[in-house]
């Protein structure tokens, strides 16, 4: 199916305003991404998600060099990485959400799954969630981490940095975000001993029923 490109440049643009709006986008933080037929769409450097320009995207050819509108964000690699080695991947998502980047602060977080399985719609939108070491912001480094993983996982949290989401379109990759910022919220809400885990039994109906990833 034919990607149509002035479609995806607003879609790109109401995400970021959505997210912005709601507090999930703070000053110039954020960046998000859409394939296209022939390359890739970016945000901009230093640009706030909530005040994008449809027109001025930065887009980027299939070898991901810069061919057109503003100079793109510098975490091109996180989302190269992601859109070379997971299948699928129509949109990736990276947002420093206040409950999501708290939790990526932590000094005691496990390499996988730093939040407990409560929320069935967490499994059925992020699933499992590996923490990967901090990096600066904009290295290649950060790229070269998520091809470790080889595109097992969705979505990984960055320490000291916060959460980055892909998805097989951009509303996906969108839903995926918000549930994740979600989930850590009502986690430092709620605190992790007094939360009702979802069983193994209760995580593997939800995995057969919805065809799931985990």
């Amino acid at each position: 199916m034919m990607r149509n490109e002035a479609e995806l440049r607003e879609g790109l643009v109401e995400a970021g305003r959505s997210f912005h709006a709601r507090g999930l986008a703070i000053g110039t933080a954020g960046n998000l991404s859409v394939k296209l037929d022939d390359g890739y769409l970016v945000t901009p450097t230093n640009a706030s998600l909530g005040r994008l320009n449809p027109a001025r995207l930065s887009k980027l050819d299939t070898a991901f060099a810069h061919v057109s509108g503003d100079k793109p964000t510098k975490e091109v690699s996180m989302h190269r990485a992601f859109y070379e080695t997971r299948s699928g991947t129509e949109a990736v998502v990276h947002l420093h959400s206040t409950h999501a980047a708290a939790l990526s602060f932590r000094n005691d977080l496990p390499s996988l799954d730093p939040i407990p399985v409560f929320s069935p719609y967490f499994v059925m939108r992020v699933g499992h969630l590996p923490v990967l070491p901090y990096f600066r912001p904009g290295s290649d480094e950060i790229g070269q981490a998520i091809r470790t993983l080889e595109g097992k996982f969705r979505a990984v949290l960055l320490a000291n940095h916060g959460p980055v989401n892909s998805g097989a379109s951009l509303q996906d990759a969108v839903g995926s975000a918000e549930e994740l910022e979600e989930t850590a919220k009502i986690l430092s809400l709620v605190g992790a001993d007094k939360l009702r885990l979802l069983s193994a039994s209760e995580i593997a109906d939800l995995v057969a029923t919805f065809k799931l990833e985990w």
